[in-house]
């Protein structure tokens, strides 16, 4: 069994400008630069026959060509009593939602059964503690929610593996797949 999902890779100056922002949150595990990613679908454990009917299925889905996607804000994932995960938000984007879509559609096309929730494109930055003050979360949500990239050039999308470990998860690019 492997764990998969498609992902885009965020580029080193924009790794740059949201480590800057990883700091002032007791209670945040705040995640490396070579976890940041956006990630487009996630497939779960699944076995080798599947995987390699899904790295197939996948190379239909790049279609379309190349494209540009920027950052903006910064929010919370949980409810009012407890947030669990920081992220940065991603404006708007059709043909982003479009590649989510056609990876979703590839998955799904190579039997894989996929999460029923809506596609919310973003780059987790934390994980956080159940005791991590409400308030504080607030105050870093605020602090830094004027967080706005430079457009990103998306060119490709890749495939990884990836592996839960006591530190963490640990991403291996499997395929890349050109637009």
């Amino acid at each position: 069994m492997i764990r998969l999902f498609t992902a885009l890779s965020i580029p080193e100056d924009v790794a740059d400008t949201l480590e800057r922002r990883q700091s002032g949150l007791p209670g945040a595990k705040w995640r490396s630069r070579d976890q940041l990613h956006l990630t487009l679908a996630f497939y779960g454990e699944i076995d080798e026959r599947r995987a390699d009917d899904l790295a197939a299925e996948l190379s239909r889905a790049a279609t379309g060509g190349p494209f540009d996607f920027a950052l903006r804000g910064v929010g919370a994932f949980g409810d009012s009593h407890r947030s669990h995960t920081l992220w940065a938000g991603v404006e708007p984007n059709d043909r982003l939602s479009v590649l989510a879509g056609r990876c979703r559609s590839a998955g799904e096309r190579a039997g894989v059964t996929m999460e029923k929730r809506d596609y919310r494109p973003h780059v987790t930055l934390a994980y956080l503690k159940p005791q991590t003050n409400p308030d504080r979360i607030g105050a870093w949500i605020a602090g830094h929610n004027l967080l706005h990239s430079p457009p990103i050039r998306v060119d490709r999308f890749g495939l990884w593996s990836s592996v839960l470990t006591h530190d963490g998860s640990r991403y291996q690019l499997e395929q890349e797949y050109w637009l």
